[in-house]
């Protein structure tokens, strides 16, 4: 079986858990074929928005990895899901489900409370995150409140003074929220850390997008 992974950025850290998460759901026999393409995720940043560029290139990740033979498509960046979402047509149409990564995770928020906090490093995340929340609030028929926090100096530092700098964030928004949900996939290894540090819900993406994924190749018949 070949899974596309269609990344905008990667760090060892995110590369791993997603492996790692995508073969507990479909086992050891499957073929991970990757694309990156970092220019996506600097011009967002650098527009503030999602361009028709960035855009077109990261649908190009898509059908490329359709070319290739992939059974199915994860898209691993939260700043572009929209574009995902845009997408799903052309994964319906080609038989290859376009997957998100992250919205299993604002689903699961939304059943675990109503009032819902945001973590990400880069504000171009923040904004797809929530309008994925209020999306999916809306089919689950529930009313959510977001609050969100920037994690300031994020970048550069090791892991443990990433997890303190997360986990301060965190505690800046604690007594407004009753989960909390780390927008990037490449924060997932920071999820026990911030919950024990916080004592609430701490939801990260990697494992949801492949119980989505799986769920996508089940709905095949794969």
């Amino acid at each position: 079986m070949r899974v596309g992974i269609v990344y905008t950025s990667t760090t060892p850290e995110l590369i791993e858990t997603v492996n790692t998460e995508l073969k507990k759901q479909l086992g050891e026999d499957v073929e991970f074929l990757n694309y990156e393409d970092p220019s996506i995720l600097a011009e967002v940043r650098d527009a503030g928005f999602v361009t028709a560029g960035a855009a077109a290139r990261l649908v190009t990740m898509f059908m490329q990895a359709v070319q290739d033979g992939a059974e199915v498509v994860l898209n691993c960046c939260s700043s572009v899901g929209e574009v995902a979402d845009a997408a799903v047509s052309i994964g319906k149409f080609t038989g290859v489900p376009i997957v998100r990564i992250d919205e299993e995770m604002c689903r699961e928020a939304v059943r675990l409370g109503a009032r819902i906090g945001v973590l990400a490093t880069l504000p171009t995340t923040l904004e797809p995150t929530k309008h994925t929340i209020e999306r999916v609030a809306r089919e689950l028929g529930k009313q959510v409140t977001l609050a969100d926090g920037l994690v300031e100096g994020a970048f550069g530092v090791d892991q443990e003074q990433f997890k303190a700098l997360l986990g301060k964030t965190a505690e800046q928004i604690r007594d407004q929220v009753d989960v909390i949900l780390l927008a990037q996939g490449s924060m997932a290894y920071a999820e026990d850390a911030i919950h024990e540090k916080i004592g609430k819900p701490v939801l990260s993406s990697p494992r949801f997008g492949a119980q989505a994924l799986a769920a996508a190749l089940k709905a095949k018949g794969l």
